[in-house]
């Protein structure tokens, strides 16, 4: 029998979204969604085009300000946009750009040598999602404005000001905008520290020039300014502050068929890689071909270089990929006419040619710098050569933990209480500080898809150890083999058992250590699972308030006193939990497992490069910059000894 058709699909069932209503339908193609992460998308799109200027050599100043109702100015003295009427369109090229998909002077390279708004589609997205945005253009000694309500222009462009004689030449661009709270429904404004981080960055791979931002939410305004001479010398001198170095940073800068590559390394006593890659000044955060040519240059030029100074015995192995990675810390940045990107937020570099192109000048560049500096080439060979030789024993002791079944795990210090749920994706498991709490843990949890890994004591600091030796530590092992990833080379997302995976450590210092000591082992051995959305962190009460036969719990400072004065503060009985252990497995379970009450936190990483620096400044081996940190965040510090 024949399917019955009854839905009706006829020629006036086809819709043609007119002018920007597309990405107001679907902002996700256009800025990555509508989370806190594309509301700052909003801004860089914005920026990336004063940028664009600076490129072209038409721009030293730009300035970005937050005002008090969330409306942000994006000020630059580049050559403003053209206003005059566009020979096509007929209508002023300004409107014309900010209300059109694809309409810019960065297509034919007429208008830009290189940069990194190619898609044509960032400001006038931007001009989409914003409530309302006003743009200003000075030009042939004029200021120009036009307004426009979620994309759509409210008038035509008009002159409001004629500039004085000795100002007739000004030129520049304002833009201001509002994002637009009926798609960006569950934000609560832009980030400073983010956007601190994103600014600096832009200022370092754009050298010699001037950014200024400034946040006039709060009372008193907080406002940064960022200029580096150096460029990414600088960046990588920044990222290197709190770590010993080697060598001094090799900096290299070269065009090859037209394509601008720019690379400074240098390695340091750290374990972990610090690695990150630019394309016409956008951060690719998922690298591509530029970061490939850059990492192959590297183990290519140290192995000639181990060979030829017989550094290498001819019965050792090259050296991999992972052993001349460690202490890394390196900027890759290149400018190119036609940069191809995976996707419009621009994540990763595709173009093939740039492969080779990198490697080339990396290969050249370093390999002259081993050739002239014998004795901190010597330096840099050994690290690796150790790092080879560790991560061969990483690898024999990663055999044995991936060898252990989890019902073998339970022999280990860390005892895990397994569920009865197979499926991953229904499955979550506690990763629990103590026998004690560990105790009144699995007996209140639900066996059926929640189980429980208590560890003794604090994990190791993985940032202050190599691979072999976070694998000889017992809590470490019993935590990889229960969640079934594997580690290094050998970790896969396939094999995870657990969808979820909890952290929950007491409310106070130690617990707040251990938590810190765990999320540095997932940032730097397991982050894909960050990633992926997989880690938690879970949110016990601190206080229990028992007003005659009503028992409430408070989860803050903040949640007691609001339940205090809700309550008259009159026979309240009150009690503060130093640990989960005093908590008896009903209130466990009410307050912090039961899916139904209790409050999770997602850990995510919003910049993976503010992530590292911050691991490396809390965890790593100097002393000064920890402290200077806790001085500076805590509260009446005394006899500070870190």
């Amino acid at each position: 029998m024949a399917n019955q058709v009854t839905s009706h699909y006829e020629a006036e069932d086809i819709q043609v979204l007119e002018g920007l209503e597309a990405v107001r339908r679907r902002p996700g193609m256009y800025v990555g969604g509508t989370d806190i992460k594309a509301l700052h998308h909003l801004i860089y799109e914005v920026v990336d085009n004063s940028i664009d200027e600076a490129l072209a050599g038409a721009c030293d100043y730009i300035q970005i300000v937050i005002h008090p109702d969330q409306s942000v100015t994006v000020v630059d003295n580049g050559r403003g946009i053209p206003v005059a009427p566009h020979p096509e369109k007929k209508i002023s090229t300004l409107e014309l750009v900010m209300t059109t998909l694809h309409a810019g002077g960065k297509f034919d390279g007429g208008g830009y040598k290189v940069s990194g708004g190619l898609h044509g589609v960032g400001v006038s997205a931007v001009n989409a999602l914003s409530e309302w945005m006003e743009v200003e253009v000075k030009r042939d000694g004029k200021v120009y404005r036009q307004r426009y309500q979620r994309g759509k222009p409210s008038r035509s462009v008009e002159v409001v000001a004629t500039l004085p004689k000795k100002r007739a030449d000004e030129r520049g661009t304002k833009t201001t905008f509002r994002f637009d709270p009926a798609i960006f429904k569950e934000v609560d404004g832009y980030r400073y520290e983010t956007l601190v981080q994103r600014l600096r960055e832009m200022a370092f791979v754009t050298k010699g020039v001037t950014i200024h931002f400034l946040d006039e939410r709060q009372v008193p305004s907080r406002e940064m300014t960022f200029y580096f001479e150096g460029g990414i010398t600088s960046f990588v001198r920044y990222l290197n502050r709190n770590r010993g170095v080697l060598h001094p940073v090799v900096y290299v800068e070269k065009e090859i068929n037209g394509v601008g590559v720019e690379v400074a390394v240098q390695y340091s006593d750290a374990y972990a890689e610090s690695v990150y890659s630019f394309a016409n000044t956008i951060h690719t955060i998922d690298g591509g071909t530029h970061l490939t040519g850059l990492r192959s240059a590297l183990t290519r030029t140290i192995n000639d270089y181990a060979r030829k100074q017989s550094l290498l015995k001819e019965n050792e192995q090259n050296f991999s990929g992972e052993d001349t990675r460690e202490g890394l810390t390196a900027i890759v940045s290149i400018k190119h006419r036609d940069p191809q990107f995976e996707s419009q937020t621009k994540v990763k570099l595709m173009n093939a040619e740039v492969k080779s192109q990198v490697e080339a000048v990396v290969g050249d560049s370093f390999g002259t710098f081993l050739e002239e500096n014998p004795r901190q080439a010597k330096m840099v060979i050994q690290k690796c050569l150790t790092s080879s030789r560790a991560r061969a024993a990483a690898r024999q002791a990663r055999d044995l933990v991936i060898r252990k079944s989890a019902l073998e795990s339970m022999t280990l210090p860390g005892k895990l209480a397994d569920c009865a749920e197979r499926d991953p994706n229904q499955a979550e498991i506690y990763i629990v500080e103590g026998d004690s709490a560990g105790g009144s843990a699995k007996q209140g949890r639900d066996r059926r898809f929640q189980a429980i890994l208590p560890l003794r004591g604090k994990i190791l600091n993985t940032e202050r150890a190599r691979l072999d030796k976070i694998l000889n530590n017992n809590e470490v092992k019993a935590l990889i083999t229960a969640l079934g990833t594997g580690i290094g080379d050998d970790f896969s997302l396939d094999g995870l058992r657990y969808g979820r995976i909890i952290v929950m450590c007491d409310a106070d210092v130690d617990g707040a250590h251990i938590r810190t000591l765990l999320l540095t082992f997932f940032f730097r051995y397991m982050q894909p699972l960050i990633e992926a959305g997989h880690l938690y962190i879970a949110q016990p009460p601190l206080y229990r308030l028992q007003h005659k036969k009503q028992i409430h719990y408070a989860y803050t400072e903040e949640d007691k006193n609001a339940l205090l004065k809700k309550l008259n503060g009159s026979s309240v009985g009150i009690q503060r939990y130093k640990g989960l252990g005093e908590m008896n497995p009903e209130q466990l379970w009410e307050t912090t497992m039961d899916p139904e009450n209790r409050t999770l936190l997602q850990v995510t990483i919003e910049d993976a490069s503010a992530a590292d620096r911050t691991f490396d400044m809390l965890m790593g081996s100097a002393v000064p910059p920890r402290k200077r940190f806790i001085q500076t965040h805590a509260k009446n510090v005394r006899n500070l000894d870190v």
